[in-house]
């Protein structure tokens, strides 16, 4: 650990040196797929970089080989709490961070509500360096707030220890990489392996293929998915984005004419077909958690579609240790790009004003890589923000999941995209697994009697 620490502060000297004399280099979206330009922000943020920062960011302690950050103190505002494992390992990190380069992290732990207070903090203009929230709110609410961390990414070879979809996402939303993934998070089928072992299953990749498993699992007296009415939306908008895309969902969301598109109708008329097969667990739809649960306190339902936290809390609902694997939700014949899973991560961000950015963005790749990315993952039960690192056993499959993902979807594939009408989206989705529906045509007539 201590030498690939070492390796990453000379790394980080020698590009600065290289880009004095080169001038900017930073990565910016596309014109035609980025938001509004804000390069006032990303200008003030290089012009702030201090002398004494740039001082401290190139001196090192001759024992250590590390930065010596000796007499710095920065402000992070957490959205955990201390007590938490997450915050348990940040803290011991921030630890083992001050007695490598002297550099002190005061942590404040504001828990969940911090998306409800950061965003005033920062306008003030806080004493903040490092804060921690959603990389979505990160990179299109707070970008202006944000320090651009393009070029002490590209000097401390961030790519190679990050993912793809997380960094190029962000970077098209504000025009500059605002963030460091902290938890990632990656959605799609969470399954018993245990009871794709006993009936001779191998993880599916096309829809003919998962139906022929749920067969196989009812022959064996299993039940195949759970469902409860929380992700009916997810789990519906899954499977929509396997036949027509995200893009055609959000335009279907705002504007209507759901009837006018085959792809709705055949991705409808697949669900009907699947309930009537008998494919869902007893009861499915269910009240939250209740179908979930049943994979653990049963040991008879095989899978679900969720994100990668209902492994965990299956487990701690239950009392039961599940075997987890997971896969990708299936590619649909003729249908789009199923490649792509919902992905989505709490990140780090630092702030244009603090004083110390380059002492923060170590700290923020001490804490994402390596020994404390690791120990977080296998502390937390969660999806390294590392690649390179293990993910833990319940966690199986999902770092594979995000690394295969170029476009990352978003919660519920577009159908939040029309923010009045989602939850009688979600109504009728519900029904639609409740076998409501006669055909695909019906159901596609009812989401747009709704406009």
């Amino acid at each position: 650990m201590k030498k690939k620490f070492v390796s990453l502060f000379l790394t980080a000297v020698m590009a600065a040196s290289l880009l004095a004399g080169c001038g900017n280099s930073g990565t910016t979206a596309p014109a035609e797929s980025k938001p509004a330009e804000t390069p006032a922000a990303t200008e003030e943020a290089e012009a702030e970089t201090t002398p004494a920062e740039s001082t401290a960011a190139a001196e090192t302690t001759a024992e250590s080989g590390a930065a010596d950050y000796s007499g710095v103190t920065l402000t992070m505002w957490s959205m955990w709490n201390s007590t938490e494992p997450q915050g348990q390992v940040i803290q011991e990190a921030a630890d083992a961070f001050k007695e490598k380069t002297g550099a002190t992290i005061n942590i404040e732990w504001k828990g969940r509500d911090i998306n409800t207070i950061i965003q005033a903090a920062l306008e003030s203009n806080e004493k903040i360096d490092i804060f921690e929230d959603d990389y979505s709110r990160i990179a299109k609410n707070y970008k202006d707030y944000c320090y651009d961390l393009t070029d002490m990414a590209k000097a401390a070879n961030y790519d190679a220890t990050s993912y793809a979809c997380f960094n190029e996402v962000a970077t098209e939303w504000a025009g500059f990489l605002p963030c460091v993934t902290e938890q990632p998070q990656v959605g799609g089928v969470f399954y018993n392996q245990d009871i794709f072992d006993d009936c001779g299953i191998s993880v599916p990749t096309t829809w003919d293929e998962f139906l022929a498993a749920c067969q196989t699992m009812v022959d064996k007296g299993y039940q195949p998915l759970a469902l409860d009415s929380a992700y009916a939306d997810f789990t519906f908008g899954y499977h929509l984005d396997r036949v027509i895309g995200e893009k055609a969902i959000s335009d279907l969301a705002v504007n209507g004419g759901w009837s006018k598109n085959e792809g709705v109708v055949k991705a409808a008329q697949q669900i009907i077909d699947f309930v009537k097969a008998g494919y869902l667990a007893d009861g499915a739809p269910d009240e939250y958690p209740s179908s979930q649960n049943k994979i653990g306190l049963t040991g008879k339902v095989a899978m679900v579609v969720c994100a990668n936290y209902v492994a965990p809390e299956v487990n701690n609902n239950s009392g039961t240790e599940i075997n987890w694997g997971m896969f990708n939700y299936p590619a649909v014949e003729g249908g789009a790009d199923p490649s792509n899973a919902y992905a989505g991560a709490n990140s780090l961000a630092i702030t244009k004003y603090s004083e110390n950015a380059q002492a923060a963005f170590d700290f923020l790749m001490f804490l994402t890589s390596g020994e404390f990315d690791q120990k977080m993952a296998d502390t937390a039960d969660q999806i390294p923000a590392d690649p390179s690192n293990t993910a833990p056993a319940i966690m199986s499959g999902t770092v594979e999941a995000l690394v295969a993902t170029k476009a990352p979807l978003s919660w519920n594939m577009g159908l939040n995209d029309n923010s009045e009408l989602k939850t009688s989206f979600k109504d009728i989705i519900i029904s639609l697994y409740e076998g409501k529906y006669a055909t695909g045509e019906d159901f596609a007539a009812a989401m747009d009697a709704l406009y």
